[in-house]
């Protein structure tokens, strides 16, 4: 997690930048809402290359995913560790009973 952990610092510093100074800077000076398509964009670009692509398209696209996921997990104020513990919380679950849970 140290990896983890050091980009999502890397990411908040960022954050506070000038637009000009850095891809994270740029991407928060145009708000959520980009953030989050651009999440979306890599999303299906690591199903595609899990479908289709070789292994390292696969790791690279997967790796473009997890940053912009932090990079809009740090737009939106919420942090990493709040992600883990859901995890946490949801270990030795079962999947299809935790869906269940949810409300609709």
């Amino acid at each position: 997690m140290d990896t983890l952990s050091r980009l999502e610092t890397v990411i908040r510093e960022r954050l506070a930048a000038e637009p000009d100074a850095s891809y994270v800077a740029s991407l928060h000076a145009r708000g959520a809402p980009t953030i989050a398509r651009k999440l979306g964009e890599e999303a299906v670009e690591t199903v595609v290359a899990a479908l289709s692509g070789s292994r390292e398209e696969l790791v690279g696209e997967a790796a473009d995913t997890i940053f912009h996921l932090l990079v809009l997990l740090a737009e939106k104020g919420v942090p990493l560790d709040e992600v883990l513990a859901e995890l946490e919380r949801r270990e030795g679950v079962s999947g299809l009973d935790e869906k269940a849970s949810r409300s609709d």
